[in-house]
C-alpha cells in the first residue's frame, strides 16, 4: 500500500513572507494518478519536495502506506523524482544511466541487468541502452530520466514537469506514453505541471493550487465542468470559461437572472441574493449562436475570428462584455457581424461576489 496522507502541511521559508505552502489537506489513494496544477509560484512544487524530503515542513504530517515519514530522509521513503531538467549524466551510457540508482544500493549485477532491460522497454528505449546522452533527442533523454526513476520499483513516483522541456509534438506524443506507462506500472504517482491540458489528460484526480493552497480537488471532467471559484474556471479550459456580469432582478414573487438583457431562470441558491450581482459561468462550447435573430436569444456583435481546424473560435460583444464562444467551421462569421446568441441553461455556473460557485447550474 502506498497511499498518501498529507495533514495541515505548511512551509515558510523567510521570517514575514507569505507562507509557500499554507495548511494543506490532501489524499492520495493507493495506486492513483494525481495531479498538482496552479500558476507558478502557487505552491505545487514546494509541496512535491516536502513529499520527497527535499524540504522539511514547518508543521504538519506526511504518511506514506500509513508510516508517518515526515522526518525522515529522502532515501528512506521509498520514493522516486523525475525533476524538469533530465539531469542525466553526460559521461555515462543509457544502461548506466538508469542502472545509477541500483549500483548505488549495491544490487547484484544480474539483478540490474534485468530490471534496467525491463525499465527500459518500458519507455521504448530497449534499442538504445549502449548510447550516450549526446546522441538521443529531447524526448529520448527524458525517457531515460523516467526509466531511471522507475528502475527503483518506488511506492510513490513523483513527478516535476517532466514535459516542459520537450516542444508540443513530443510533448503531445509522450504525454500519451506517459499515461500508459503510469497505469501499467500501478505505482502512486503525483505529477505537477502547470499545463492545464496536462493534467485534464493525464490525471485521475486534479488537484488545483493557488497561493499555496489547494482551491479544489476532482475528476479533471468534474474540475472542468463544475469549477469551484471563478479562479478555476478562468485557469481550466482553453479558452478558458467566460464569466458575464448579471444581476438578480426580484418581481411579483418571481427571481430571475438580467444577462445582458436576456432573463433566465434563477436557481434557488441564487434567488437568496435578490437585488444584487452574480457572476455566470459559461464554457465557449455550450454557447448556441446563430446568423439571424431567434426567439428568446440575446444580441452579440462579433469581434474576432478565429479559425481552429475544426472550430471557429469567435470573440463577441455582448453589451460592454466580451465572451468567447465555439462554433462549426462552416458558420458564415465575419468581424462585425451581428448574431443572436443563446448559453445552454444547463451548462451556466453562479458565483458569488467573492467569486465563490453558489449553484452548479440553472
Amino acid at each position: 500500500m502506498a497511499d498518501i496522507q498529507i495533514q495541515q502541511i505548511r512551509k515558510t521559508y523567510a521570517r514575514g513572507q507569505e507562507p509557500a505552502v499554507r495548511d494543506v489537506d490532501l489524499t492520495v489513494r493507493d495506486g492513483e494518478f494525481m495531479v498538482l496544477l496552479g500558476p507558478s509560484g502557487c505552491g505545487k512544487t514546494t509541496l512535491l519536495r516536502l513529499l520527497a524530503g527535499l524540504e522539511r515542513p514547518d508543521s504538519g504530517r506526511i504518511a506514506i502506506g500509513g508510516t508517518d515519514v515526515t522526518d525522515l530522509p529522502p532515501r528512506k521513503r521509498q520514493i522516486a523524482m523525475v525533476f524538469q531538467s533530465y539531469a542525466i549524466f553526460p559521461h555515462m551510457s543509457v544502461f548506466q544511466n538508469i542502472g545509477f540508482g541500483l549500483r548505488m544500493q549495491h544490487v547484484s549485477r544480474s539483478e540490474i541487468q534485468q530490471r534496467v532491460h525491463h525499465a527500459a522497454e518500458l519507455v521504448q528505449l530497449g534499442d538504445f541502452l549502449q548510447r550516450y546522452p549526446s546522441q538521443l533527442s529531447g524526448g529520448q533523454r527524458q525517457r531515460v530520466a523516467v526509466a531511471r526513476a522507475i528502475v527503483m520499483q518506488p511506492a510513490v513516483l513523483l513527478m516535476d514537469e517532466p514535459l516542459s522541456n520537450l516542444d508540443a509534438l513530443l510533448r503531445l506524443q509522450f504525454r500519451a506514453e506517459l499515461k500508459k506507462l503510469v497505469a501499467e506500472l500501478n505505482t502512486t504517482t503525483i505529477y505537477v505541471t502547470h499545463d492545464q491540458v496536462e493534467a485534464l489528460s493525464l490525471g485521475d484526480r486534479i488537484a488545483v493550487m493557488r497561493s499555496g493552497s489547494i482551491i479544489q480537488v476532482g475528476a479533471p471532467m468534474d474540475v472542468y465542468d463544475m469549477p469551484a471559484t471563478t479562479f478555476v474556471g478562468g485557469f481550466i479550459g482553453m479558452p478558458p470559461m467566460n464569466f458575464l456580469d448579471a444581476t438578480v432582478v426580484s418581481a411579483n414573487g418571481h427571481t430571475t437572472v438580467d444577462l445582458g438583457g436576456q432573463p433566465l431562470d434563477a436557481p434557488d441558491a441564487v434567488r437568496d441574493l435578490a437585488g444584487g450581482d452574480v457572476t455566470v459561468g459559461i464554457r465557449a462550447e455550450s454557447i448556441d449562436v446563430w446568423d439571424q435573430q431567434e426567439p428568446s436569444t440575446m444580441p452579440a456583435r462579433i469581434e474576432v475570428v478565429e479559425p481552429l481546424g475544426a472550430d471557429l473560435l469567435l470573440t463577441v460583444s455582448v453589451g460592454r462584455q466580451q465572451l468567447k464562444l465555439l462554433t462549426r467551421n462552416d458558420f458564415p462569421a465575419r468581424p462585425n457581424m451581428p448574431i443572436s446568441i443563446r448559453p445552454q441553461q444547463d451548462k451556466l455556473r453562479w458565483f458569488d461576489a467573492a467569486g465563490e460557485r453558489v449553484a452548479p447550474a440553472g
